[in-house]
C-alpha cells in the first residue's frame, strides 16, 4: 500500500480514482505543527530556531495519520505546489516519524498530471522550507513585538504585521490626500458643426496654438469670453487622420489579476474570490491558483489552437507568450481550466459562484490566446479662425475586426464621424460652455488595493486575501459606499503611530526588498537566519526606545473644556477600539466615560417606550439605542433619514433612508419591528 499525504479532504477520491486500488490517499487538514499562539515560539538565544508545537486540534489526526503511515510501504507527500506546501511536507515529514517518502506536486488535479507527478518524485527542497520559515518567522516577530505596543500606547486588541501595515498605511494615506483635496473649478468648451454630410462634435483643444493648460480654462469669463469669439469664426477640416488601433488581450490570470477581475466583474470580495478559486481547484477544474506566473503548459495551447480554429476561424487564434516578472516561479503556470474543453456550462454540478467564477477564467484562457481586436481610429482637427485661431478636435473609432472580445467581451464604444474632406468648410451649430471640478483621487477598492501592492512589490499572491480580511477584523478599515476602503479612526492612530516611529515597517521599498531575500532564500542564494538576524537586530533596538519615549496620552487623548460631572476632574477625548468617546482624565479613579456624541444627540426620543435614545457600539458601528434596553430592544440608524412618504405597507409610519450594520443603505419602516417593509430603492 501506497500512502499519498494531501492537505485537503476534498482532493481525497479524485486522488484514489486516479491513482488506483494501490494508492491510498488521507488530508492533513493543513498545518499539523505550527509556532504557539501562546508565546512569540522564536528561541532569540539559539539562531531564532522556531519551537514549533503540534496544536491540540491536530494530535489525534497526527496519531491516525502516523499509524497508517508505518503500514505504508511509501509515503507521497503530495501538498500544494508553493512554499507552505512545501513547508506543510516537512512538518508530516518530522512530526508522523516518516523515514521513506518522496514528495510530488501537480498543478492541476487531473488523471495526466497526477501520473506524471507521481512517476516523478523528488526530496522536498529545503530552500523553499526556510523561505516560508524565515517569513513566518519575520511576521512573527513583527507582531509579537509590535503589537504589545500598540496595547500598551493605544488600546487592547490591536495587531501589527509586515505587510498588514503598509496595506493599512497606502489606504490611510489615500485618505490623508482626500481630505486635503482642494477642489478647483474649471470650464470647457465643446462645439457641435454641421457638415455637408453630417454632424460633428468636438472639443477645443488649442488656442492660438498653445494647448489649453490642464484642466481646462481656469475662469467662467475666460470661456465666456472664448466663447463669444468662437461664434464670429469661420471654421473648415483643417486635417484628418485616419490609422488602426490594435488592442491586445490581457495574459491570463495570475492571483493578483484574478481578485481584481473577480472584484470588478463580479463583486467578489479576494477572500470570496480565493476561497471559490480553492473549491475550482480541488474539484480538478483549474489549475493552482496562488500563482504569479502567466505561462501556458505547451498541451493547453494546443488544445486552444483547436479549439480556437474550430469555433472561430483561423485568423482569430494568435500564439503568445507573456512575459512573467523578475519574481515569477517559473515553472508554476497561470490559472487556466484543467481542461480547457469543459465549457463553463459544462459542469451542472458547480454552485453558481463557481460557475461565474470558472468562467472568468476559462475565457481569459482562451482570449490570451487570439487575435487584437482592431478599430479604426479617426481624428479631425477643426480651425476656426476669428480675432484668434482655435482648434477642436474630433474623434471617431468602428470596430473592424472583434478578435479576442468575441469570447472575452470588452468595454467599447463606436462613434462614427461623417464623410468630410480636409479644406471642406463647416459651420458652428452650437458653442457649448461647461463648468467642471476636479475631483480628488479615489479610495481605494479591494481590487485596486491588490494592483497597488503587486506594483509596489509587497507581499505574494497568497498574502492578499488575508491581509484584507486582518484589516476588516482589527476593525482598522471599513467599506464605504458597498466597495471602497476608508480607514477608521483607531486605523489612522495606528498607522501614523508606525508610519512616526518605525518608518521602515511601512516603507515600501524595504518592505520590496525583504520579499526579495525571500526569495533569494528560496533559490538557496541566502541563508534564512541570517536575514532574519539582519532585521531583527535594528528592529528590536528600535521597539526598547520607542516603548520609553512615546506616551499614549500624546496619541490618546484630546484636550476639551467640560468638566467631570462626577468628581470635578478634567474631560478628555480618548480613543477606544471603535472610535472616539470622552472621559474623565482620572481614570481608573473616576470611570465616568460616554460616547463623543451623546450631547450632540440626547434629545431622541425612543417611539415605542418614550425614553431617551443613547448612542451605542458595536463592531459594526454606532446606532442609537434604547437606554431601557433589553426591556424596550428598539434601535435607529446613526445615518437615518426621513423621506416624509408613508410607508406603503402599513401606512403607519414613514419611509426612512437607513444603514445597515454592514453600511449598507436601505429604505424601512419607521414603525419597525411592528412593520418590516425594506426596500433598495425609494418608494414613488
Amino acid at each position: 500500500m501506497y500512502l499519498v499525504l494531501v492537505e485537503s479532504p476534498t482532493k481525497i477520491k479524485t486522488l484514489e480514482k486516479f491513482l488506483g486500488k494501490e494508492y491510498k490517499v488521507l488530508a492533513s487538514g493543513g498545518h499539523i505543527r505550527d509556532l504557539p499562539k501562546s508565546k512569540m515560539g522564536i528561541d532569540l538565544e539559539n539562531n531564532f530556531e522556531p519551537q514549533y508545537i503540534i496544536p491540540v486540534k491536530s494530535k489525534k489526526r497526527i496519531r491516525e495519520l502516523k499509524e497508517t503511515a508505518k503500514k505504508a510501504d511509501r509515503v507521497y507527500l503530495a501538498t500544494d505546489p508553493d512554499r507552505e506546501g512545501e513547508a506543510i511536507s516537512y512538518h508530516l515529514l518530522y512530526a508522523l516519524d516518516i523515514k521513506d517518502y518522496q514528495r510530488i506536486t501537480f498543478n492541476e488535479i487531473t488523471e495526466s498530471a497526477i501520473k506524471e507527478a507521481a512517476g516523478n518524485p523528488r526530496k522536498i527542497n529545503m530552500d523553499l522550507v526556510n523561505a516560508q520559515q524565515a517569513r513566518r518567522v519575520l511576521d512573527r516577530l513583527v507582531g509579537y513585538k509590535l503589537s504589545p505596543l500598540l496595547w500598551k500606547k493605544i488600546t487592547k486588541g490591536l495587531s501589527a504585521g509586515r505587510v498588514q501595515s503598509v496595506a493599512l498605511r497606502i489606504i490611510t494615506d489615500r485618505e490623508k490626500e482626500i481630505k486635503s483635496f482642494v477642489k478647483e473649478d474649471y470650464w470647457s468648451i465643446s462645439a457641435h458643426f454641421n457638415s455637408k454630410n453630417g454632424e460633428i462634435i468636438a472639443s477645443l483643444k488649442k488656442i492660438e496654438g498653445k494647448k489649453i493648460p490642464s484642466p481646462g480654462i481656469k475662469s467662467e469669463e475666460d470661456a465666456v469670453e472664448v466663447k463669444n469669439d468662437i461664434e464670429g469664426a469661420d471654421f473648415k477640416i483643417l486635417s484628418i487622420e485616419k490609422k488602426e488601433k490594435k488592442r491586445n488581450p490581457s495574459p491570463p490570470f495570475t492571483t493578483s489579476t484574478l481578485q481584481q477581475e473577480a472584484f470588478k466583474r463580479l463583486r467578489f470580495s479576494s477572500n470570496f474570490t480565493m476561497r471559490v478559486a480553492q473549491s475550482l481547484y480541488e474539484k480538478g477544474l483549474i489549475t493552482y491558483h496562488r500563482t504569479d506566473s502567466t505561462n501556458l503548459s505547451k498541451d493547453s495551447k494546443k488544445i486552444a489552437e483547436r479549439y480556437i480554429k474550430e469555433n472561430f476561424g483561423e485568423k482569430y487564434y494568435k500564439n503568445r507568450v507573456f512575459a512573467s516578472k523578475k519574481r515569477t516561479e517559473e515553472a508554476h503556470e497561470a490559472i487556466r481550466p484543467s481542461n480547457p474543453l469543459i465549457t463553463p456550462k459544462g459542469k451542472a454540478s458547480l454552485k453558481k459562484e463557481e460557475e461565474r467564477l470558472y468562467d472568468i477564467i476559462w475565457r481569459r484562457f482562451f482570449a490570451s490566446l487570439m487575435s487584437e481586436a482592431i478599430f479604426y481610429s479617426t481624428t479631425v482637427e477643426i480651425e476656426g479662425k476669428n480675432k484668434k485661431d482655435y482648434i477642436f478636435i474630433a474623434s471617431g473609432s468602428l470596430l473592424k475586426f472583434d478578435g479576442f472580445s468575441k469570447i472575452y467581451p470588452i468595454k467599447f464604444e463606436e462613434n462614427r464621424l461623417p464623410d468630410i474632406q480636409k479644406e471642406e468648410e463647416i459651420t458652428s451649430k452650437e458653442i457649448i460652455v461647461e463648468k467642471h471640478s476636479t475631483k480628488p483621487p479615489a479610495r481605494f477598492s479591494e481590487a485596486t488595493l491588490v494592483k497597488e501592492l503587486e506594483k509596489n512589490e509587497i507581499g505574494r499572491p497568497s498574502t492578499y486575501a488575508p491581509t484584507i480580511s486582518t484589516l476588516f477584523k482589527r476593525n482598522y478599515i471599513e467599506k464605504v459606499e458597498k466597495r471602497y476602503l476608508k480607514p477608521t479612526e483607531i486605523g489612522v492612530i495606528v498607522s501614523d503611530l508606525l508610519s512616526n516611529h518605525f518608518p521602515f515597517i511601512v516603507d515600501f521599498k524595504f518592505t520590496a526588498n525583504m520579499e526579495e531575500d525571500l526569495d533569494k532564500i528560496a533559490k538557496g542564494e541566502r541563508e534564512w537566519k541570517n536575514v532574519v538576524e539582519k532585521f531583527y537586530k535594528d528592529f528590536s533596538i528600535q521597539v526598547e526606545r520607542k516603548e520609553k519615549e512615546i506616551k499614549k496620552e500624546d496619541i490618546m487623548q484630546e484636550k476639551t473644556d467640560e468638566k467631570c460631572e462626577k468628581c470635578g476632574g478634567e474631560m478628555a477625548i480618548k480613543f477606544g477600539k471603535y472610535g472616539k468617546f470622552i472621559a474623565c482624565k482620572n481614570f481608573p479613579d473616576c470611570k465616568n466615560a460616554k460616547p463623543l456624541e451623546e450631547e450632540k444627540h440626547k434629545e431622541i426620543i425612543c417611539d415605542k417606550c418614550n425614553s431617551k435614545m443613547k448612542i451605542k457600539q458595536s463592531r459594526f458601528g454606532k446606532f442609537y439605542g434604547c437606554e431601557k434596553y433589553p426591556e424596550c430592544k428598539n434601535i435607529k440608524s446613526l445615518e437615518e433619514d426621513n423621506t416624509k412618504i408613508k410607508c406603503p405597507e402599513c401606512e403607519k409610519g414613514d419611509v426612512v433612508k437607513r444603514k445597515s450594520k454592514r453600511g449598507n443603505s436601505f429604505y424601512g419602516c419607521s414603525n419597525y419591528p411592528e412593520c418590516t417593509f425594506i426596500s433598495n430603492k425609494k418608494p414613488e
